[in-house]
């Protein structure tokens, strides 16, 4: 079942002199097994929104529906919301804890009453899912790589088998190489498991590479929302709001600039290195056709 925002609005501070409009009227459907890419600067609503999805925070105005219930309705169950919809904060091994990483990863399963054989495995199989060698499983988490620990914050939600991942900023302070490990196995995992995920992000490159869908917030509302090369179309309107596009979709236009017949509609380097084959292909076949 989706999760559906309906007119949602929030307002911080309400009825004060300081009163800010994090979210205006946002409307969504959020269908199960979609990649999301939810993009916007600072401030834009990104993680506001966020955090409305798994009810951390409640709607000023609108509602939030998962498997079709309204999850502010009082009788409605929001610790099994929250092992449905896990969510990842940004810097999230800040939150690890115990005392050796096997240990943390259990801790969310635990608290949904489940057997010790259960919550072991669920454990296990999270650890699996992210990449991490068994030979880190009872170290200390502290003691583990940045990217190492990203990855042990990400199994601990994982452990609670959600159907839903939202991720923000999951590579925020990492190297490029460990940016690039936590977000091929995060494509990994969602081709494997068939989970939603919704990846916050401020690089344009991470999100055109692996999603299917993009949302772009701006001062509180949604400003775009469609597959990622209609989304990044619009990369004037991108850089006005302080976003841009894919590096790859301005070389392209700088090869057309240049008198290359080739698209500037393209945002993957895998894409770009097809579309110039072709215009070479196209090319050669010219010039032999008019020998």
């Amino acid at each position: 079942m989706p999760i559906i925002v309906d007119h949602v609005s929030h307002i911080y501070g309400e009825d004060t002199p300081l009163a800010v409009h994090a979210l205006k009227d946002i409307n969504l459907v959020i269908p199960d097994g979609q990649f999301i890419g939810l993009i916007g600067h600072t401030g834009s609503g990104k993680s506001t929104l966020v955090q409305h999805l798994n009810g951390l925070m409640k709607a000023t105005s609108g509602a939030i529906y998962f498997n079709g219930e309204d999850i502010d309705d009082k009788d409605f169950n929001k610790r099994k919301l929250r092992s449905k919809v896990g969510l990842v904060f940004q810097y999230p091994e800040h939150q690890l804890f115990e005392t050796d990483v096997f240990t943390d990863v259990c801790f969310g399963p635990k608290n949904l009453g489940l057997s010790e054989k259960e919550v072991q495995l669920r454990a296990y199989e999270a650890l699996k899912l992210v990449g991490l060698k068994d030979e880190y499983f009872y170290q200390s988490p502290f003691d583990l790589s940045g990217g190492e620990k990203r990855r042990v914050a990400i199994a601990g939600v994982l452990a609670m088998k959600p159907d839903y991942l939202i991720l923000d900023e999951p590579t925020a302070g990492l190297d490029p190489k460990g940016r690039d490990e936590i977000l091929d196995q995060i494509a990994k995992l969602k081709k494997e498991t068939g989970i939603t995920v919704i990846l916050v992000s401020h690089s344009m490159d991470d999100v055109a590479k692996y999603v299917d869908r993009i949302i772009v917030m701006n001062k509180g509302s949604v400003m775009y929302d469609d597959e990622p090369r209609a989304v990044f179309r619009h990369y004037a309107e991108l850089e006005e709001i302080g976003l841009a596009a894919p590096q790859v979709t301005y070389i392209m236009k700088s090869l057309q600039d240049k008198g290359m017949d080739v698209s500037d509609d393209v945002t993957t380097i895998d894409e770009a290195k097809e579309e110039i084959k072709s215009y070479f292909t196209k090319l050669v076949k010219a010039k032999r056709s008019g020998f």
